[in-house]
């Protein structure tokens, strides 16, 4: 695929203000998240939740691109139809996550490099034939007072250049997800500095490698303070050291910047996201991509009941658009509290 199409996409996913759902979570992951709510996790458990969440009413005005798990792409919704073939029909582009997970970086105590390269060229191949339209690789790395190294730092930003030089060889856009974890004490200041470091590293790979920029989303976390730390920035503060660090390190030929929600209340990740909507136009379109922060309350509402289905459906149509509102600027703490 050309760099204008790629380019094409990237928008087409990010278009008239809608984000991305991250459904993507390991069978591990959603395991921990459906038994949080009593339900056994099995492939049919899980099928029915993401068919619950892919045939929502009107979901596509609020989402653009869904991003999948392997496990998800090869299963059909409940109708019959293959999941796939079912975003596609509502006007959804559907996406996968191709990574096989951070693992201990060897030497470097409490550090992750993300694995998955061995035979990504073969797997996009085949998720291209699949119909799947873009890709999403996840690289963890750690804050604290001294880390991150700068080896994991350059470690992680090869292997994003390297799984975004393939996937757009496939003719997939590639989302970049180089993620600094917020889980410390640390203060805004420390997240500022580790962010923009990490960010700017992995744009420099991504240039080494011959990467169209202007066929790549960028997935990063907002500025925040360190959730363990008793000095806790408010959403305008996040808001300015988020876009100054991103102005700084992302060029304006990225098509797109989404952010994750991380570790941040479903409140507080859209309380963020508003107030750096409301700072107005940036060079990139900037929207969310977010997983337990719309789909957390579904997932409760439902707990494997199928007379749960449509009252699990209108939460997560409420999510969507308190979200939605959250990424025009127009989001208030009452209509939150009345979605959650």
């Amino acid at each position: 695929m050309t760099t204008p199409a790629l380019q094409e996409t990237a928008r087409e996913i990010l278009a008239d203000g809608k984000g991305i759902l991250a459904a993507d979570e390991s069978t591990g992951t959603i395991t921990k998240r459906l038994e949080a709510v009593g339900v056994e996790s099995t492939e049919e458990t899980r099928r029915r939740f993401r068919d619950l969440l892919f045939t929502t009413k009107d979901v596509e005005q609020h989402l653009g691109g869904v991003i999948l798990y392997d496990e998800t792409v090869r299963q059909d919704a409940l109708d019959g139809t293959g999941m796939v073939a079912l975003l596609h029909r509502r006007g959804v582009l559907p996406g996968i996550k191709v990574d096989a997970g951070a693992k201990d970086l060897a030497g470097f105590p409490d550090e992750k490099v993300t694995e998955g390269l061995d035979g990504l060229r073969e797997r996009f191949a085949e998720y291209a034939d699949l119909g799947l339209r873009f890709a999403k690789w996840r690289s963890v790395i750690t804050v604290s007072n001294t880390l991150p190294t700068a080896t994991a730092i350059a470690l992680n930003a090869e292997g994003q250049a390297r799984y975004a030089a393939l996937a757009q060889e496939a003719g997939l856009v590639p989302i970049v997800e180089p993620e600094s974890i917020m889980d410390g004490a640390h203060g805004i200041d420390r997240s500022a500095e580790v962010t923009e470091q990490v960010l700017a590293a992995t744009v420099e790979a991504l240039r080494r490698q011959r990467v169209a920029l202007e066929g790549v989303l960028v997935k990063t976390n907002m500025v925040v303070s360190g959730y363990a730390g008793a000095d806790q920035a408010g959403p305008d503060e996040v808001a300015d050291r988020t876009l100054a660090v991103l102005r700084r390190t992302i060029p304006a030929a990225v098509p797109g910047i989404v952010f994750l929600s991380g570790g941040q209340a479903d409140e507080q990740a859209n309380a963020n996201l508003d107030a750096i909507a409301r700072r107005g136009p940036q060079p990139w379109i900037v929207s969310f991509s977010y997983a337990r922060a719309l789909q957390s309350r579904p997932m409760s509402v439902w707990a494997g009941a199928d007379e749960n289905v449509a009252a699990a459906q209108d939460a997560f149509a409420e999510r969507l658009r308190v979200t939605g509102a959250a990424n025009r600027g127009e989001w208030s703490r009452d209509a939150e509290r009345a979605a959650s």
